[in-house]
């Protein structure tokens, strides 16, 4: 199976970091982003690699190249020479995709295992809170608890399964997260499986890389 790596964005909340790197390329505990995104990925025996690349693509594009033969994977490369959105960039690799297959956001961590995902799902975490959460009795305070998960909600975890019938439902220019998903749910043609004890995080401040520094090396290698 082959894992589609969406890697095209800007990464402008993570700037100056990403004023010569793209946001896969980010170090976190001493490697990049796309690095751990490997080694997880190698854990399930997935080792083809379809990069869509946009911002910085030669920067991404030269990393790949010279570490494809030390991480054991094999890269392509599609290169986005103005903006197409998630869904764009996904259906401009049609033509190389004929079975199922994975696309995965280029800034999250993971180690969830892909092998519970169903035919056209999409991987769900609980949310955590990003605040600290207390609770009261009245009006006094019984707890704090510092950035709960919120097993009540779920997030989307930008990880996806997909056969090639997805390529129905892709625009030529847009996102599947406001195209897409929407027609698919509109349809109930897609799932949501829970993932409550996997590791997930994404890199969106600067706050992110640091506490995923902290946690990464043990989460995921």
């Amino acid at each position: 199976m082959k894992a589609i790596i969406l890697a095209g964005g800007y990464g402008k909340r993570l700037r100056p970091f990403t004023d010569e790197k793209p946001k896969p390329l980010l170090d976190i505990g001493g490697r990049p982003i796309l690095e751990w995104q490997i080694l997880w990925l190698k854990r399930f025996g997935i080792t083809e690699i379809v990069l869509l690349t946009g911002y910085k693509r030669e920067v991404l594009i030269d990393w790949a190249s010279q570490n494809s033969d030390r991480l054991g994977v094999n890269f392509v490369f599609s290169v986005e020479n103005e903006p197409l959105g998630t869904g764009g960039a996904i259906k401009k690799v049609k033509h190389f995709v004929n079975e199922d297959f994975l696309v995965i956001n280029g800034d999250i961590l993971t180690n969830l295992d892909v092998t519970r995902l169903q035919d056209m799902s999409i991987a769900l975490v609980p949310l955590r809170s990003p605040y600290g959460v207390v609770k009261t009795e009245g009006d006094v305070i019984t707890e704090f608890t510092e950035k709960p998960i919120l097993y009540d909600y779920w997030i989307n975890a930008g990880v996806y399964k997909f056969n090639p019938d997805i390529f129905e439902y892709l625009p030529d220019k847009g996102d599947v997260e406001k195209i897409t998903f929407p027609a698919l749910t509109k349809g109930r043609l897609i799932k949501g499986i829970k993932f409550s004890e996997a590791y997930w995080r994404s890199i969106d401040s600067v706050k992110d890389m640091e506490e995923a520094s902290l946690e990464v090396e043990d989460k995921i290698k």
